[in-house]
């Protein structure tokens, strides 16, 4: 375990903060696109990555990776060019090779929930493109994290399935 990872609290979901909706993000709403949610969601997990030691450099060195095998996004209010966003990260499971975490994104000054996104990724080994055990320290990192996280309430979006519900 890395210095950067024994100061990593784990009794609260992670904070990321720091990030701004940008104009190629915006539509001919005058919103955030919802493509663009997904990207600005993949960009936050790269940041949370770094203490890890799961970023582009773990990939470079290793060349090891993790995919992304599912996602769930929930569009709660819209954001729009310049607004300042603020992110959540919570580990809700993992096991040998994947991780299943749910992210929040919160307008950073007004402090409402924009939007949520509940992923599960497996880690994989580019060299075959199979999915691979994380290494041991990783392994030790996410038994850790979800010691605290694990005593988290579930967010209220976590788990859900689409569909249209009862009909009236």
């Amino acid at each position: 375990m890395n210095s950067s990872q024994a100061a990593l609290d784990f009794t609260q979901p992670l904070q990321l903060t720091d990030m701004r909706v940008k104009p190629e993000h915006i539509d001919a709403n005058g919103h955030m696109n919802v493509g663009y949610y997904n990207v600005i969601f993949d960009q936050a997990l790269d940041e949370f990555f770094k203490p890890f030691d799961l970023d582009w450099s773990y990939v470079q060195r290793t060349n090891l990776s993790t995919f992304v095998l599912e996602t769930h996004v929930c569009y709660l209010q819209e954001v729009v060019e310049g607004d300042e966003l603020r992110f959540t990260f919570q580990l809700l499971g993992h096991d040998a090779k994947r991780i299943h975490y749910f992210m929040e994104m919160h307008h950073a000054t007004k402090g409402y929930l924009a939007a949520t996104s509940e992923q599960v990724l497996v880690h994989v080994d580019l060299n075959t493109r199979r999915s691979c055990p994380f290494p041991p320290e990783h392994q030790a990192l996410f038994t850790r994290m979800m010691d605290g996280h694990g005593r988290l309430p579930k967010p209220a979006q976590a788990g859900r399935s689409i569909g249209l519900g009862k009909k009236a």
